[in-house]
């Protein structure tokens, strides 16, 4: 099976042949420009010598049509559909939101009081720990009755997911569990950055009809006859060459898309361990009357990325972009008897409410407080993983994962995950984590807060404190993902005052920890990123040597034994530029936060495959004597998501109450 980084290294691959197959179509729709406008011309035209009856009619055509007609007009027509595909690919920069809104999808609250975007936000916030990604911002299509979803974005830790109205009310958990688990494996495999570029490059291919159809619209009822055939023949003409870009844009998405479905069902049956699931919401679809039909009028340009077939068309073995239900069905769970599991077999959809006193947090998991919180960051197992068996984990939707991620989120201390819901109580939580367990180096960074006049913030963070101080180390990420999805809906002052206090409260006890300077970056990446939206990293190791090295050394010191550190540390390198295939070069020492924080950013800029061999060198070191605690699994999970390649929970055959206990 390929890795996490074989699939973003294919996804490029096919960007690359949506190119192509795009300079194919535009060509196309040239060809159909240049015929209108020689049938026009000579139409026009008088004193034109026929072609004689012996001459091939085409070609004689083509001789009788000035070449600059035929010209001016494949430059135009190229030129105007360049500029309407650049427009829509730079009104797409905002990722995911930008998808989102147009779709007429609204963002769900991270507070919502309503049971059924209660589940989805569940749901959602299960798989995202279950698989290591950034939870993911949820949307609602309010108006759209059928069942259909789609995840949105241009990297994994700036994902969207949205679902309509129809698969709320329809589905049961077990089934949107399904179609969520299918929408997150479109996240990891790198699908969401080429789905976004189709819908900029093919609009300009099916614009040109969209004017003629405006031109068509705009003489209906017209009392000028005279005056308005000439309108009316060119909207005409020009919505015929429409349906070649349409033609061409249905045959591109349905090539590119169709086969990713099949691998998203499949990611989903080995994600949820439940075949039901994902064969259930497909066999809903069937029963329902709307099927999955969006009603948007921009679910031509969305189609190739919702869940379930958006949009009716002709020739339906040729333009639809997802296989058939029955086949789907079939590969999902060859098993699956849809008249048993109608009858008896499906859990009722109703219950909803549930969700809303399950998202409540149960009793305290941590009541041993804080030392024993800290003891747990030493618990730890043998690996047992070469490196390159670790790496293969990014990216990974292991089965078992969910249940441990929803065991994980039940063992939060009560009132945390309600905190986390609340944009300004999420702050305080994150700041919380970064406070110190002695008192008196907690009142100094809270003091430190309060003499930079965020006094508020401090006060909030005071009060979480006891609330996240007794979790061990294998609660951060998945507290800091839980919070981030309130604070990116903050203003844009919020979110930069949060990074201010981060600074602040590290600095303040004159000491960096290796877990501290990793939050701050994983926040700085998530909250304030120095890559544009939609850029790609295409940088090789061997330009970013210097880099690589200060994150191994930090990685490598995590790794190292108290009773042999320096004999340790020299062999966790050695292990570490074994992978890069580099000399061995001693651990850095010193290393500033700024200095880690830049290495780590910059390390962004790497290629997939080149990320591969970097997280498979970061193993070999964390790992090199052959155990893996909490604290040095938390840390490779934060590195990874700083550098978007996520990583699911890799001790979870731990119980999460023994991380706090």
């Amino acid at each position: 099976m390929s890795t996490f980084f074989q699939n973003q290294q294919a996804a490029r691959r096919n960007t690359k042949l949506l190119v192509l197959l795009y300079l194919l179509a535009v060509a196309g729709v040239i060809v159909a420009v240049d015929a209108v406008l020689a049938a026009v011309w000579l139409y026009s035209s008088s004193g034109i010598a026929m072609p004689r009856a012996h001459a091939p009619g085409v070609l004689a055509l083509a001789h009788a049509v000035p070449p600059r007609i035929l010209v001016l007009g494949a430059l135009g027509t190229g030129a105007l559909i360049l500029a309407v595909s650049g427009w829509h690919i730079v009104q797409l920069s905002g990722g995911g939101d930008a998808v989102a809104r147009m779709a007429a999808a609204r963002r769900v609250a991270t507070d919502t009081r309503d049971p059924l975007e209660r589940r989805l936000v569940n749901v959602v916030e299960e798989m995202a720990i279950a698989s290591g990604v950034r939870v993911p911002a949820v949307y609602v299509m309010d108006g759209e009755a059928g069942i259909n979803a789609f995840a949105a974005g241009y990297e994994v830790s700036n994902a969207i997911v949205a679902a309509t109205r129809g698969a709320l009310e329809s589905l049961n958990r077990d089934e949107l569990q399904g179609v969520v688990g299918h929408e997150f494996s479109h996240i990891v495999n790198g699908d969401m950055r080429l789905n976004i570029r189709m819908i900029g490059v093919l609009a300009g291919i099916v614009f040109i009809g969209a004017i003629g159809n405006f031109l068509l619209r705009s003489q209906r009822g017209s009392r000028d006859s005279k005056g308005a055939a000439p309108i009316f023949a060119a909207g005409l003409a020009l919505l015929l060459i429409g349906y070649v870009g349409l033609f061409f844009a249905r045959l591109i998405k349905a090539a590119v898309s169709r086969q990713r479905e099949f691998l998203a069902d499949a990611s989903s049956v080995q994600f949820t361990r439940n075949p039901d699931g994902i064969a259930g919401a497909l066999d809903q679809i069937g029963l329902s009357a709307q099927g999955a039909f969006i009603a948007s009028h921009r679910a031509e340009d969305l189609s190739h990325m919702f869940f379930g077939q958006a949009i009716h068309v002709q020739l339906h073995g040729l333009f639809d972009t997802h296989p058939p239900l029955e086949e789907r069905i079939e590969r999902a769970s060859p098993r699956f008897d849809r008249a048993s599991y109608r009858k008896s077999r499906r859990p009722a959809a109703a219950g909803v409410e549930a969700e809303l006193e399950g998202s409540k947090p149960g009793a305290p998991a941590a009541a041993a407080g804080a030392e024993a919180g800290r003891r747990g960051a030493d618990i730890g197992t043998q690996w047992g993983r070469s490196a390159v068996e670790a790496a293969a984990l990014v990216g990974a939707l292991d089965s078992g994962k969910v249940d441990y991620a929803a065991r994980l989120l039940a063992a939060l201390p009560a009132g945390l995950r309600e905190r986390l819901r609340d944009a300004e109580q999420a702050r305080a939580v994150v700041v919380a984590l970064l406070l110190a367990p002695a008192d008196e180096v907690m009142r100094s960074q809270l003091a430190s807060l309060e003499a930079a006049g965020l006094q508020a913030l401090a006060a909030r963070a005071r009060e979480a404190a006891p609330l996240v101080a007794p979790l061990g180390a294998g609660f951060r990420l998945p507290v800091i993902d839980l919070a981030l999805p309130a604070i990116k809906g903050a203003p844009e002052a919020a979110r930069q005052e949060l990074l201010r206090a981060l600074e602040l409260v590290i600095h303040a006890d004159r000491r960096v920890s290796l877990h501290e300077f990793v939050v701050l970056t994983l926040a700085r990446s998530q909250l304030a990123p120095l890559r544009k939206p939609g850029a790609v990293g295409r940088r090789k190791l061997a330009e970013l040597r210097p880099q690589a090295l200060v994150v191994l050394s930090l990685v490598a010191r995590a790794g190292t034994r108290r009773d042999a550190p320096g004999e340790a540390l020299a062999s966790a390198m050695r292990a570490g530029t074994a992978q890069l295939r580099w000399p061995e070069a001693p651990a850095a020492a010193g290393v500033s936060l700024e200095a880690a924080s830049a290495a780590l950013e910059a390390l962004q800029e790497l290629a997939p495959l080149e990320k591969a061999i970097l997280v498979k060198a970061l193993f070999a070191a964390v790992t090199d004597d052959g155990v893996i605690t909490v604290a040095q699994a938390e840390l490779m999970r934060l590195v990874g998501a700083v550098l978007d390649c996520p990583l699911p929970p890799l001790l979870a055959t731990i119980d999460p109450a023994k991380l706090a206990a």
